[in-house]
């Protein structure tokens, strides 16, 4: 299992964060059903103000680019999901031209 973790902004505008966490509420089964299908094993998404940070646990063989693609051309509402949600987010600061999530550099790790 691989464990991720990236980050994202929202943008700014009156009840954004709010909007966020009601589409977040209720995920359309579909979309939920093609990230299980895709290899996401889990997923975490926390918010603090703007910004948000995914958690994300996949197969060993989980190539971002490559599934996401697959989930969103698995179902027109996974793609009309993610449509909807870029509407909401903007690339944080750093993040590659093109790119809206972006993978966190792990700096520390406790472990047993």
């Amino acid at each position: 299992m691989i464990r991720r973790v990236l980050t994202l902004d929202l943008r700014p505008g009156p009840n954004v964060p709010e909007t966020y966490r009601a589409h977040h509420k209720t995920v359309w089964p579909p979309v939920e059903d093609s990230l299980r299908a895709i290899g996401v094993r889990t997923m975490d998404i926390y918010l603090l103000e703007r910004r948000l940070v995914m958690i994300l646990e996949t197969d060993d063989d989980f190539e971002m680019a490559a599934r996401f693609a697959q989930h969103i051309a698995s179902d027109p509402r996974c793609a009309e999901w993610e449509e909807l949600m870029k509407t909401l987010q903007q690339p944080p600061p750093g993040a590659p031209p093109g790119a809206f999530w972006t993978e966190m550099q792990c700096v520390f790790r406790l472990a047993k």
